[in-house]
Parts: structure tokens; C-alpha cells; sequence
């Protein structure tokens, strides 16, 4: 079983919420992407019969890019929900939530 958190109710009238519901996901993608990219470069595909060289070094980051937009599609790690509220928030003027510090 798929835990994945939901997308928030957009307005689909509102071009704004499209497009910072869009940008959350790319940002979301982006920081996958940041996570998955330490694992491709430890592993050493140079011995392999199909492995290394210029050609996987050049296609070597759209790979991860590609995986990164398909965990993210997935449920990502459900950071884009509050990235998309963040920025709602910050389109209205509000200024970024702090977090609370215990005394």
C-alpha cells in the first residue's frame, strides 16, 4: 500500500495557483534529484561491458532528473504541499512562516 500525499484544491480558474502548484512539484523534483545524484556517482560503471565513459557521463544527470520527476509524481517525500502554501502566502504578501523555538 501507497501512502502519497494529495495534491491541495488549486482553483483551476486561477492561472497563480497553477503555476505555484508547478513550481512546488519542480522544486520538490529538484531536491530528489539533489538526493539521488551522490548515489550515481559512487557507483563505479567503468568495468561494466555497457558502462562509463563520456556518453554516461553526459546522459548521467537527465537520468537522475527523470527519476526525480517520477518519485515526485509518486508521492514524492511530501515536501510540494507546503512549498505550494509557502508561496501562496508569499504571493499575498504574507511573510514566511517561522518556526516556533522553545524556550
Amino acid at each position: 500500500m501507497r501512502i502519497a500525499p494529495s495534491a491541495p484544491a488549486i482553483n483551476p480558474a486561477d492561472p497563480a495557483q497553477a503555476a505555484a502548484w508547478k513550481s512546488a512539484q519542480d522544486f520538490e523534483a529538484m531536491a530528489i534529484g539533489q538526493l539521488l545524484a551522490p548515489m550515481f556517482n559512487t557507483v563505479d560503471t567503468s568495468k561494466g561491458l555497457f558502462g562509463g565513459g563520456q556518453g554516461e557521463e553526459t546522459w548521467k544527470p537527465m537520468l537522475t532528473e527523470a527519476l526525480a520527476k517520477d518519485v515526485e509524481k509518486s508521492g514524492g517525500l511530501g515536501l510540494a504541499a507546503p512549498i505550494y502554501h509557502q508561496i501562496l502566502l508569499l504571493q499575498q504578501g504574507h511573510s514566511p512562516a517561522k518556526p516556533e523555538t522553545s524556550p
